[in-house]
């Protein structure tokens, strides 16, 4: 009997590869997908079909109330063009629904969607740049084969419901020869945490601070996709850089080139929960301002630091500080407000700041970034243009452009929106 090719080992390999080559190249309505390699449960398909987009969800999506007193959800898509490269097709809306109701609870389409998508090798523009990214390329057009990402950021006004488990629609036309051929396909079914996010203290000693980029726009925290060791990550996705601010709004006084003209060089850093000590690095030294350095390498890339577990798989991150100024080792048990170190300019760090996030590793590099709050703070203002690490230095002055903000007031259980001026 004569050997069976093992690449048919159904003996309808050649006939399903045509088909799903026919069908791809005529365009389809699809119904649900599985989830390939993401989080969640898969949503079982009414009737197999081909799709011409792949889907996957990164983390656990984690409601969290920000200052706006809304509540958010904000987490990635992970799309893969199912199409040979030789086929594009266009995404023209992206709906996300409550997968009980079909409730749309956001939506991404037009300018909104090009400004919220990009392939996975080539960063959004203005992520780490000086002034606003300039307008996405409309329509959406993803080339066969590649492998794109969609920020999703989700905000849902107070009195609704929040979904237990998310639904993604996803709509367009493949771009055949013969013209554009409709599909649509509700994909990656996924349930969102139901457990809060950690209630913090501040990591800081009290006084006014300026939170920089912290979510929800494009920011190298909340945008910044990562490969490591073979995956993707998100690991800065709720991170915020905190900022001393003076009586007259300065953030620096004098030559920006010198590391005491800065407000924030050599702050305590506080712990904000207690816990176990199980990271601390320290001997890195500080970089002169206000120029970008070199980028570190990867062990280095949050300086000398202290991480501190607080919950299973909950690790705090106080990162950036100054050499020689930690005050706790490995082991240590901390209580909140405790004295864990100085604020400095080690690592991948261009001025004197605090880096701060919730990690669900004990190591930064790789992990996960999930939402955080604080207990109480008052907002005193907001800075409309992006000023952060690498620009802050550059400034004509260091007064940062504070204005007032409609959230202005006391604040609890709330997480900070990207450059909120807050007293702690």
């Amino acid at each position: 009997m004569a050997e069976r090719d093992p690449r048919n080992r159904t003996g309808r390999g050649p006939l399903l590869r045509g088909l799903a080559a026919a069908v791809l190249a005529a365009g389809m309505l699809v119904a649900s997908a599985g989830p390939g390699n993401a989080t969640g449960p898969a949503t079982p398909a009414s009737g197999a079909q081909f799709t011409p987009l792949t889907a996957a969800v990164m983390t656990e999506p984690t409601p969290f109330v920000a200052t706006d007193g809304r509540t958010h959800i904000s987490y990635e898509l992970l799309t893969t063009s199912a199409l040979p490269t030789s086929t594009s097709l266009r995404l023209d809306r992206v709906d996300v629904q409550d997968a009980r109701t079909h409730r749309v609870v956001g939506s991404l389409s037009g300018q909104a969607l090009a400004d919220a998508a990009n392939p996975v090798g080539d960063p959004l523009p203005g992520a780490d740049g000086y002034t606003p990214a300039p307008p996405g390329p409309t329509p959406t057009v993803i080339p066969g084969s590649q492998k794109w990402v969609i920020w999703l950021d989700l905000v849902i006004d107070r009195g609704l419901p929040v979904p237990r488990a998310l639904e993604h629609h996803l709509s367009g036309a493949v771009l055949t020869p013969s013209g554009p051929s409709a599909f649509e396909e509700t994909v990656q079914t996924t349930r969102t945490s139901g457990t809060p996010p950690l209630n913090l203290d501040p990591p800081v000693r009290p006084g006014t601070w300026y939170s920089s980029e912290s979510c929800c726009g494009n920011t190298h925290h909340r945008r910044g996709l990562a490969p490591i060791n073979g995956r993707f990550y998100v690991p800065q996705r709720f991170a915020i850089d905190w900022y001393r601010v003076g009586e007259q709004g300065q953030t620096w006084e004098g030559d920006p080139t010198r590391l005491t003209s800065y407000l924030s060089y050599r702050q305590p850093v506080v712990a904000a929960a207690g816990g176990r000590v199980v990271e601390v690095q320290d001997g890195i030294p500080d970089n002169t301002p206000p120029v970008a350095p070199p980028v570190p390498p990867i062990e280095d890339t949050v300086g000398n630091h202290v991480t501190v577990e607080v919950a299973p798989g909950r690790y705090l991150l106080y990162a950036h500080m100054t050499p020689g100024s930690l005050r706790v080792r490995e082991g240590d048990r901390v209580s909140s407000g405790q004295l864990l170190g100085l604020i400095g300019n080690s690592g991948n760090s261009t001025t004197p700041h605090l880096h701060f996030q919730v990690m669900t590793t004990p190591e930064f590099f790789p992990t996960d970034s999930p939402p955080f709050t604080f207990r109480r703070f008052s907002v005193v203002g907001q800075v409309e243009p992006r000023i952060w690490d690498d620009n802050l230095g550059l400034q004509p002055t260091g007064v940062l452009p504070i204005t007032p903000s409609p959230y202005d007031g006391p604040h609890r259980a709330q997480y900070p929106l990207d450059r909120e001026v807050l007293r702690f």
